[in-house]
């Protein structure tokens, strides 16, 4: 297990950085202040702010790091710790299956959020998704000490709930490439989604 975790901070966490970093600076309005809840070591958003120097990135999460590359402050998990419309984009990347209610957090998202959720996360459809998915969480958050509730989503859950909340689908895609072939085949197989919200109302059943 030692190697692999090696494998995947060297190479895994790397590459996922720079793919996602990628995907939201195209989609990114220009001058946003952003939030990125559950910011982790706070590389992806300093890879974001690198390729867009007009973002102004801070970060929350239940643990704190010495080592985060971006300014951020504990929160318990639930209730995100400003105000209302306190920044104008909320980046939640591989949050929400972390939590046991994701529509709790999207709701506090929106409440601190004046425009934008900005999401990655995992899709739970195809061949032994579920199995896949609990794998690649224990390998990548395990020795962080990172909750896995394993609250893994379909795809027709995601956008019901979307719907639900009054979220507008701006932007999707499934096409995350996260992994080099042949890893790709095991591990990518459209498990993974990013998407672009705007808030439309404020309900969820």
């Amino acid at each position: 297990m030692k190697v692999i975790d090696r494998i995947h901070g060297g190479i895994v966490h790397q590459r996922r950085v720079r793919v996602l970093a990628d995907i939201f600076a195209s989609w990114l309005p220009q001058d946003l202040s952003i939030l990125d809840v559950g910011c982790g070591d706070g590389q992806l958003a300093k890879e974001l702010t690198t390729a867009r120097p007009d973002l102004k990135i801070s970060g929350v999460d239940v643990l704190e790091r010495a080592d985060c590359a971006i300014s951020m402050q504990a929160f318990d998990g639930e209730t995100i710790p400003f105000e209302n419309n306190a920044f104008d984009a909320i980046l939640l990347a591989d949050v929400l299956h972390h939590t046991t209610d994701p529509c709790r957090l999207l709701k506090e998202a929106m409440r601190v959020s004046r425009e934008l959720i900005v999401i990655k996360d995992h899709n739970r459809n195809g061949l032994f998704a579920g199995a896949t998915l609990r794998f690649m969480d224990s390998v990548g958050n395990a020795r962080h000490g990172v909750a896995l509730p394993n609250n893994y989503w379909s795809r027709e859950q995601w956008t019901a709930a979307f719907q639900d909340l009054g979220l507008g689908i701006d932007e999707w895609t499934n096409k995350v490439p996260l992994y080099p072939w042949p890893a790709s085949l095991l591990f990518a197989r459209r498990l993974h989604f990013c998407a672009l919200l705007a808030s439309r109302g404020n309900s969820c059943r």
